[in-house]
């Protein structure tokens, strides 16, 4: 531009401006000298097309796709609870426990010296009233369940503990008893348990060593008498190791969904996870953030509502895209024939918002951590975008204009 001062007055004048020549030196440039926030819907569906080195598919959104998403949501973590009936075996013997044994006997035993001593200690023998010939009771030292599971009991040998209860144990060492002991009978108490125990650690305030009971604690009730979460139910992500099998899911869902609070069972290890999960918006949204979750469950539908929804002046709601990286399983069973990246399938779903029907799929669409939303560009937006800075410079000129008189 150039800027030229009359001597004689201090108003301005534009020449370029006042000439009227700037809207053909802005047409030489173009509208696509203005910058964008994203590419177009045909960009998109172009580059998947021509440009696609992930080979990742357009899916669009239709009620078989919903079908397939929405059943694995919340994540299974019921799959790794194979027992069969509402018994548990929170009562059973584990390698380990510490085994408080006292063996009755009848007259003279193997296990006492005679019918009248007596002896309060542990291991000692103690009288009893009865018949003429007395009654003995002895309490043996504590008794630890080895590695293998068997226990040492003298007169009987090495026998099996661990799996059975304390009543199933008692009745097969009086069984190996008869015979030698005069009426023997057999009390068992587990004095210190590590079998019907889990590990609860990570982000909880008091992490370490559970005692599970006949209540047969469900995995939020561990969590809960470890001291409870140190971050909220949707941030926090509960992984549970069960013999060679790993599941896990958020609190928030283990709270909201009952039949995902497995029971937990002797051995298991529940690592409790600070995991905030979110997503991002990104394109003609009237947000372009990371969004946290902060509930269990988040619909496609609340997600672009919590970003402002697509921008009036230049969006496309014909596109709307989710980018995600898919779980394998979910990916095949849509027919999607991507190579994985490690264990996840890129895919692009794809939902046109001028469609009615597409309001009520985004309602069943459940998202996951780190997806990503991109609301496309309208194709008039970089013509909006340069009728606007036309305006703008005409707006300039006038005023000028008016200076100048």
């Amino acid at each position: 531009m150039t800027f030229l001062a009359s001597s004689g007055r201090k108003a301005a004048t534009w020449t370029l401006l006042a000439s009227g020549a700037l809207p053909g030196v802005l047409s030489v440039a173009g509208c696509s000298a203005l910058p964008d926030s994203g590419p177009s819907e045909s960009h998109v569906l172009d580059s998947a097309r021509k440009d696609n080195p992930l080979h990742y598919q357009i899916m669009p959104v239709t009620p078989e796709v919903i079908a397939v998403l929405s059943s694995e949501h919340p994540p299974l973590i019921s799959s790794l609870d194979t027992a069969q009936g509402t018994g548990g075996n929170n009562d059973r013997i584990g390698a380990g426990d510490m085994l408080a044994i006292t063996i009755f006997e009848l007259g003279s035993g193997l296990f006492s010296a005679s019918p009248g001593s007596l002896s309060t200690a542990t291991g000692g023998t103690a009288s009893a009233p009865g018949p003429s010939t007395g009654v003995t009771n002895t309490t043996l030292p504590l008794t630890a369940v080895e590695q293998d599971g068997l226990i040492l009991i003298p007169y009987v040998g090495r026998i099996r503990a661990a799996g059975l209860t304390p009543e199933m144990l008692a009745e097969t060492i009086r069984q190996k008893l008869k015979g030698k002991s005069q009426d023997p009978e057999v009390m068992v108490h587990i004095a210190t348990d590590i079998g019907n125990t889990v590990i609860v650690s990570g982000e909880v305030h008091r992490p370490g060593r559970e005692l599970l009971s006949s209540a047969r604690e469900r995995l939020s009730d561990l969590i809960a008498i470890a001291g409870g979460a140190i971050y909220p139910p949707e941030d926090t992500y509960v992984e549970l190791l069960r013999g060679e099998q790993t599941g896990g899911t958020d609190l928030g869902t283990l709270q909201s969904h009952p039949a995902q609070d497995i029971r937990a069972r002797p051995g298991d290890r529940i690592h409790v996870i600070y995991r905030p999960r979110s997503y991002t918006v990104f394109g003609a949204s009237e947000k372009v953030q990371e969004t946290p979750f902060k509930s269990p469950d988040l619909t496609l539908a609340e997600a672009v509502a919590r970003a402002g929804g697509p921008a009036d002046s230049r969006a496309d709601p014909n596109a709307v895209f989710l980018f995600r990286f898919e779980d394998i399983p979910a990916a095949r069973k849509m027919g999607i024939t991507t190579p994985a990246i490690g264990d996840w399938v890129p895919v692009l779903y794809k939902l046109d918002m001028m469609n009615p029907n597409s309001y009520f799929l985004a309602q069943k669409l459940p998202m996951k951590n780190k997806d990503l939303i991109y609301i496309a560009n309208a194709k008039t937006n970089r013509f909006y975008k340069f009728t606007q800075l036309i305006s703008s410079f005409s707006g300039y000129a006038y005023s000028a204009a008016w200076i100048a008189r």
